[in-house]
């Protein structure tokens, strides 16, 4: 996926193990990949500013954690679509494994004892991050990354889907969406992957703007960003609602939604 011919850099030559199809140094000189970095904000800044609210909220501090986890992913990315080097894609990638690792517990222990801590998946999910990171530190192998990232959102999807059809039906629709925008984002990454080469010969043809629009690896990130926002939502949702607590949904500058609950127990 290696773009042909990319012009110098103040990053210097790419070490990572991917160069994505953005060609590289085109809008500044001190970013690699303009756009793919840019995207990462909808990963960065709503989930800080989550895990703040949740804060506020005395909730669990695991989704505290899962907003985090969320952000951290974004400033990896970040870093690594704005350096392509090596250690920032590592900063990237195993960040998704940790955070994912996160969003697994928080789902599926929605249905215990508040404050409750079950230390057998907590122990197992530790573990499975330690296996797949030093595999992947020593099999420099994207797609054994990806397949392993792959597994874990599959658990989600599940147990997901499980829940909002069998306990909590009228979650549907926060469920459903979340899950469509995510594979919306999934679609766009392999298009991107796969139609590279007429992609960056249409872009040649296109206003620079214009071309900017038709960049599918940054919509992945705002997409599947987004995507996994809401699931966050949808679990502390579903963990509101099992312990009787009053959840509220309200949309910050009329656009954003944030899940505000309300300390006092429902009657």
């Amino acid at each position: 996926m290696a773009p042909a011919a990319d012009r110098p850099g103040y990053w210097g030559t790419p070490t990572s193990t991917l160069d994505w199809c953005e060609d590289n140094y085109v809008v500044t000189y001190y970013i690699a990949e303009f756009w793919n970095t840019v995207s990462n904000l909808i990963m960065i800044l709503p989930p800080i500013y989550g895990a703040i609210q949740t804060c506020k909220d005395g909730l669990e501090v695991r989704y505290v954690w899962s907003f985090l986890g969320l952000a951290a992913v974004g400033i990896g990315s970040w870093s690594f679509h704005m350096t392509l080097q090596y250690e920032m894609q590592l900063l990237d990638e195993l960040p998704m494994i940790y955070s994912c690792c996160v969003f697994v517990y928080c789902l599926y222990e929605c249905f215990k004892q508040e404050r409750a801590v079950n230390y057998l998946p907590i122990t197992l999910l530790l573990t499975f991050s330690i296996i797949v990171s030093v595999i992947y530190l020593i099999w420099k192998e994207p797609v054994f990354h990806q397949v392993m990232y792959a597994v874990l959102v599959a658990f989600l999807v599940f147990r997901s889907v499980f829940i909002v059809t069998w306990v909590y039906p009228w979650l549907r629709a926060l469920c459903f969406t979340s899950l469509s925008i995510f594979l919306l984002g999934f679609l766009l990454w392999n298009i991107d992957n796969i139609f590279c080469d007429s992609l960056r010969a249409t872009r040649q043809r296109l206003p620079p703007v214009v071309g900017a629009v038709t960049q599918l690896h940054a919509w992945w990130h705002i997409l599947t960003g987004l995507g996994s926002y809401l699931h966050i939502l949808l679990s502390l949702q579903i963990r509101s609602t099992y312990l009787k607590h009053r959840p509220k949904v309200k949309f910050l500058c009329g656009v954003w939604p944030m899940l505000h609950i309300e300390s006092q127990k429902a009657s």
